[in-house]
């Protein structure tokens, strides 16, 4: 799987892209179906401390999953985001199972 990765008006840290690569690719142990993952980094210009938000886009058959998180730094949006996207990834594969009993 490739991870898309995309930083609007910023230029993303190497330590960050890989980060986001090793976390969005672990994503697969929980559902083998992921077709691609995109993932988009932006900076909100406000006086807040949480301006910094993450989009994760998992393309899987049939429909794409999306989760965006608000947060004061990218490593913390990226794991409340990877940790929610597994559990939408784990309820859709046991709905599956389900469906094939």
């Amino acid at each position: 799987m490739k991870v898309q990765i995309q930083a609007v008006n910023f230029n993303i840290d190497k330590k960050l892209v890989v980060l986001i690569e090793e976390k969005v690719e672990a994503l697969t142990k929980f559902y083998e179906n992921i077709v691609s993952a995109e993932v988009f980094l932006k900076v909100q210009k406000t006086s807040e401390k949480e301006n910094k938000i993450l989009e994760l886009k998992i393309g899987i058959p049939g429909k794409d999953k999306l989760v965006k998180r608000t947060t004061s730094t990218f490593e913390d949006a990226l794991l409340q985001a990877v940790s929610s996207m597994k559990n939408s990834l784990k309820r859709l594969k046991e709905k599956q199972n389900d469906k094939h009993k």
